[in-house]
């Protein structure tokens, strides 16, 4: 019985534990945020049904990450630190887009999702 009981805990901690941790942390202005970046997208890259919830999803995940590093860094650094993000979410956007829809998703990401300014 103990080892039944010891399984099942192991179970449910590692099932726990392998869930994503961005997801979880759901803002409903983000949520709003990504539909319309997503909208305003997909009038240019005419997503499938399924890319475009790993579109949106993929969009709020980086809103969260750049709200953190918003709030964590200033200057300079801030910057350098949004511009690593920009770059690291269009490398995954590879993963979702075909090779033309990537193409035109950098073309239009400049204007539809710009890096912000630093205040000094």
């Amino acid at each position: 019985m103990k080892k039944i009981l010891l399984v099942l805990t192991l179970l449910f901690s590692v099932s726990a534990l392998s869930q994503d941790t961005f997801l979880q942390k759901d803002n409903d202005q983000l949520e709003v945020e990504a539909d319309k970046i997503t909208e305003a997208y997909n009038a240019q890259l005419a997503l499938s049904s399924k890319q475009e919830l790993l579109f949106k999803n993929k969009i709020e995940e980086f809103l969260i990450r750049r709200q953190k590093i918003e709030k964590a860094y200033t200057g300079k650094e801030k910057l350098d630190q949004l511009v690593i993000l920009q770059q690291n979410e269009t490398a995954e956007m590879g993963d979702i887009l075909t090779g033309p829809q990537l193409d035109l998703y950098k073309k239009l990401k400049p204007t539809l999702q710009p890096v912000s300014e630093v205040k000094q």
